[in-house]
């Protein structure tokens, strides 16, 4: 059994996610902003790869005072368990995931991690061994799934994004499209990787809603797929 995935982005009106160098802007507003915040301080924990930690040192943490609180009334942590896809265990010790917020961490490593870097994460977060060259992502969720995590967001980057679609692994799919306009062959997309050749491979969505926000568009698709996960 697995947690139920949903993964959440930001993009520009040509698919866009950051600039071809890779440098963050600022592509909603403050109403998805706050929408952010909401569906953050409801999963259960959330999830990025080691790209995005190492390109933009997310904190992860729930901003709002009201939100936190809410999560203590019911007896929760203040954030989420903030997860990172690290194969290599290349996350710095001093990255804001590991430094900033109250709550648990947890590094998903492969067995290719050194030693000396699984010790050091060891100091700052929990660290889950899954896979041997790369991180085993079922097992990872399996594992997830068994410490109480039932609705997992995912944040980011685009590999981790891919893989986890090439794999069958996303139900949902939450897509804010602002009101501007990247460009570059190069710049990243929601889910990079080396994409699905065949056409029957495609993950294909059903539309849940769309509705304008800010300046700009939310959409939420539910990813079709024959087998649904236990929430």
């Amino acid at each position: 059994m697995r947690p139920f995935v949903f993964v959440n982005i930001a993009m520009s009106a040509d698919g866009k996610i950051s600039t071809r160098e890779r440098r963050q802007v600022r592509i909603s507003g403050s109403e998805d902003y706050l929408r952010v915040d909401r569906i953050k301080a409801e999963s259960d924990a959330i999830m990025v790869g080691i790209g995005t930690v190492l390109a933009d040192n997310p904190s992860l943490t729930v901003k709002s005072p009201e939100l936190r609180e809410q999560r203590r009334a019911a007896g929760r942590d203040e954030n989420p368990i903030r997860i990172v896809v690290d194969g290599r265990g290349r996350t710095p010790p001093d990255a804001d995931i590991l430094q900033k917020g109250s709550g648990k961490r947890i590094v998903a490593v492969s067995r290719k991690a050194p030693e000396s870097a699984v010790d050091a994460l060891r100091q700052h977060a929990a660290v889950i061994v899954a896979g041997d060259e790369t991180v085993d992502l079922p097992a990872l969720l399996e594992e997830l799934h068994q410490q109480g995590v039932r609705r997992l967001m995912v944040e980011g980057g685009g590999t981790l994004i891919w893989t986890l679609f090439r794999q069958g692994l996303v139900d949902e799919l939450q897509v804010f499209v602002g009101n501007i306009v990247i460009g570059g062959k190069d710049a990243p997309t929601p889910a990079d990787g080396t994409g699905f050749l065949r056409e029957e491979e495609f993950a294909r969505l059903r539309i849940i809603e769309a509705v304008r926000l800010d300046d700009g568009l939310l959409m939420r698709w539910e990813v079709e797929r024959r087998e649904r996960p236990a929430r």
